[in-house]
């Protein structure tokens, strides 16, 4: 037959032309594309240099702790308590529509004392007695600040690196970065306190994987019989049925994969063996009743509660332990606007000794050396007063540039404080922290180059840092 004879091939319509060329072209670039994070292609799980740490576990405070009645001490503060905010301090910079209307902005100095502990000699609030027992083995950063002012755009942002939803978030990068440390449980955990007031509501996009495939998003786990929702077969299904199900799947979906190459259909095939994997291995890791009397002592009374705070940092030690790469902790109830004296204090009293005990415990074991912990929520809270300044309710309005934070564990400068604010605790005066500072530092501990860690979509890359972040010295041993 000759190649070039017209005659030769059926006649093609413009619509079945276009069709063809375009899977021709589909073809060829899929076959050209790399390794290098192209969309739909994760690359070799592999830092990108030594790490300091494999894992990392973050005890999100959600709504805002006050810095001001935590970790920095204040006394000129307290000493011009009922004064007006000077307008040089605030510099014009915009507040919430909260506090926007108030005539007057009244300084209010923390009700709770400050006290110098450990060697290092830092000061730290009354209201946080285990925590201050164990400073020197904290990076405590007093310089962190955000762009986000109201609470859905500020715990995004710290969750995913942007404000707007749709990104992945941070342990879903690590999960595509770095993979897992144990097949039989996922790379990411989320725990959210049952014992927490609910003040702000929480997102399960905050745990997502954004474009990035569905296999490195979070994984909840709840208290109760059923820790992951749906794990378990329904009746008279055996464990045998499923395992012949996902066989035969397997081979469905392979044959679907040669002919549209989807990595979703890879990340669903990977999800569903995870899920048959995790009916054995989610039952023990979950079950505390093996814990000593003396772990329970550690952590508090409350931990022998399911899902409590308590609970579930003593659960965040099990299953790091167990090679689980990222927990995320969300406790809220932190967004005291009125009552700050109660709520506050309250709030401590659920989660100081816990938080505590989780480092002391991870040192014991020999994990704290390459686990990083974090502690911290999504911005602090105003040095002026919210509404009526009574003995026991006022508040603190949201305040985004400047607020508190510790670290500790694998490559943290320990007994450190990081970065300075001014004499009321309103502005950055040394040291500023931005949240995609604290994110770039995170992944460079794990051994990523947060510019490197990429992945195409859309016809960009993104990371997790967007544009921005350096990794912050100041914060490593």
């Amino acid at each position: 037959m000759n190649p070039f004879d017209a005659a030769a091939f059926p006649a093609l319509d413009r619509r079945a032309f276009l069709g063809a060329s375009a899977l021709l072209l589909g073809r060829a670039a899929l076959a050209a594309i790399d390794d290098g994070g192209v969309a739909g292609r994760a690359p070799a799980p592999r830092p990108h240099f030594a790490p300091r740490a494999k894992r990392v576990i973050y005890l999100f405070q959600s709504g805002g702790p006050s810095h001001l009645e935590t970790f920095d001490w204040k006394p000129e503060l307290k000493a011009r308590h009922g004064e007006p905010l000077p307008d040089s301090v605030r510099r014009g910079q915009r507040l919430t529509g909260m506090s926007g209307n108030q005539s007057l902005l009244p300084l209010a100095g923390s009700f709770t004392p400050f006290r110098q502990h450990g060697a290092c000699g830092r000061f730290v609030s009354d209201l946080l007695p285990h925590t201050a027992a164990i400073v020197d083995r904290l990076c405590i950063v007093n310089s962190l600040h955000t762009e986000a002012i109201n609470h859905d755009p500020a715990i995004t942002f710290f969750c995913t690196g942007h404000q707007q939803a749709g990104r992945p978030s941070m342990g879903a990068w690590l999960s595509y970065g770095l993979g897992s440390l144990n097949d039989n449980l996922p790379a990411f955990v989320v725990l959210v306190s049952k014992d927490a007031s609910r003040d702000q509501p929480l997102y399960s996009r905050l745990w997502g994987s954004g474009f990035l495939p569905s296999e490195h998003q979070g994984v909840q786990f709840r208290a109760g019989r059923e820790p992951v929702l749906y794990l378990a077969n329904p009746d008279g299904v055996s464990s045998a049925a499923r395992r012949s199900m996902l066989d035969a799947l397997d081979g469905i979906e392979r044959a679907q994969q040669e002919s549209l190459h989807d990595a979703e259909i890879g990340a669903r095939l990977a999800q569903a063996e995870m899920a048959f994997r995790m009916q054995t291995s989610i039952p023990e890791a979950t079950d505390l009743v093996g814990e000593s009397d003396a772990t329970f002592e550690l952590y508090g009374e409350a931990a022998r509660t399911p899902g409590t705070y308590a609970a579930n940092c003593l659960l965040a030690r099990r299953l790091v332990e167990r090679g689980v790469r990222f927990v995320q902790l969300f406790h809220q109830g932190w967004d005291q606007h009125g009552g700050l004296p109660g709520g506050i204090s309250n709030q401590c009293r659920q989660t100081d000794q816990a938080s505590a005990a989780l480092v002391l415990d991870l040192e014991q074991r020999g994990l704290l050396e390459d686990t990083v912990v974090v502690w911290g929520g999504e911005f602090g809270r105003t040095s002026y007063c919210q509404g009526a300044m009574t003995a026991d309710d006022y508040g603190r309005d949201h305040h985004p540039r400047c607020f508190s934070a510790w670290l500790a564990g694998g490559g943290i400068a320990a007994g450190h404080a990081h970065g300075r604010t001014d004499p009321l605790g309103y502005n950055i005066e040394e040291g500023g922290v931005h949240v995609h500072d604290l994110h770039a530092t995170l992944l460079y501990l794990l051994g990523l180059d947060h510019e490197q860690l990429n992945f195409k979509f859309q016809g960009r890359y993104y990371r997790l840092t967007d544009v921005a972040g350096e990794v912050v010295p100041g914060l490593l041993a």
